[in-house]
């Protein structure tokens, strides 16, 4: 019969009207109160607007961004050059769609050799960082050089067998003579290179490339004031030498046995006037020909060998 607890196997429930009940705790009444004002679509989790909104949020993530930073460098060419060079950099961005040929791999493979994340995208995103979109596909995100003290480079010449041997550059804007000249410096048995914090080029991705991987292994330091580390090296015994056409002491005649210091001015503007003063010698190369003077780089590397054949000589 309905109801009849007394039957065989008759169970009565807990919490039925016919005994006592458990209270919820309050749950039901929290379950009916208001939740507030519904969140914006960008931020309900499963909304069309919010999934949409997180998609961009990813691709900006992998986007190329040029700051103070960093550096961008566009193209095939000097995309797969500076990879040579082994300039240490952060990212190889490759535009979606591009056609592959030797460049495009060799970049690619030399990026995961050396462990830089290589990143897909649009190539629209590269498009905004060049002009009129000339990057061929691809891009080279390059960190911030870590320049030395000036001090260091003299340091550096204290621990080796040879005198010092450093290069100053004196209006210098051409980041492509800054790497010319680093390899130069390299290549002679040089310990460094000296340039003005401001207006003088920097050691940039062009400038890496120039220097063909030469600047992982020469230090480059920066001067607040280059007067004053040149006139604090003079004190300290070296000789410091101006590199001029106008130069009133001739190559023949540098003696470059001891500690030197080679200041290069620009092809144009030359040696600074303040700079001219604090040199010990005015340098000039003697050249056949009705050409009146060489390029910044080229300069610097004639006078960086004969310095280097006088050293071998002695």
């Amino acid at each position: 019969m309905a109801g009849n607890s007394q039957r065989r196997g008759a169970i009565r429930k807990a919490g039925t009207k016919k005994g006592p009940t458990v209270g919820s705790g309050g749950n039901r009444r929290r379950g009916v109160e208001g939740r507030g004002a519904t969140p914006p679509a960008h931020m309900r989790p499963h909304h069309p607007a919010a999934k949409r909104a997180n998609k961009a949020a990813r691709q900006q993530q992998g986007r190329p961004k040029k700051t103070d930073d960093t550096e961008i460098v566009l193209g095939r060419n000097p995309v797969v050059e500076c990879l040579r060079a082994g300039v240490p950099a952060t990212a190889l961005y490759v535009a979606l769609g591009t056609e592959n040929d030797e460049r495009l791999t060799e970049s690619v493979t030399r990026a995961a050799d050396a462990g830089i994340p290589i990143l897909e995208v649009a190539r629209v995103d590269l498009d905004r960082m060049s002009t009129n979109g000339l990057h061929q596909g691809i891009a080279l995100q390059v960190p911030p050089y870590n320049y030395a003290h000036p001090d260091d480079l003299l340091r550096a010449a204290a621990n080796d067998h040879e005198p010092a041997l450093v290069v100053a550059l004196d209006n210098i804007s051409d980041p492509r003579n800054l790497g010319a000249i680093v390899r130069s410096v390299a290549a002679f048995g040089g310990h460094g290179v000296l340039i003005p914090q401001r207006r003088s080029a920097s050691v940039t991705a062009v400038a890496w490339r120039t220097s063909a991987g030469a600047a992982a292994r020469i230090p480059v330091a920066r001067a607040t004031n280059l007067n004053r580390s040149l006139k604090d090296w003079a004190d300290s015994g070296v000789q410091v030498v101006g590199l001029d056409a106008e130069g009133d002491t001739n190559l023949d005649d540098l003696d470059g046995i001891g500690p030197v210091v080679v200041v290069v001015g620009s092809e144009g503007k030359g040696l600074s006037r303040l700079v001219r003063q604090n040199c010990d010698a005015i340098v000039s190369i003697p050249m056949a020909g009705e050409t009146e003077s060489l390029n910044a780089s080229v300069a610097a590397g004639v006078v960086l060998a004969e310095i280097a054949r006088q050293r071998r000589r002695r």
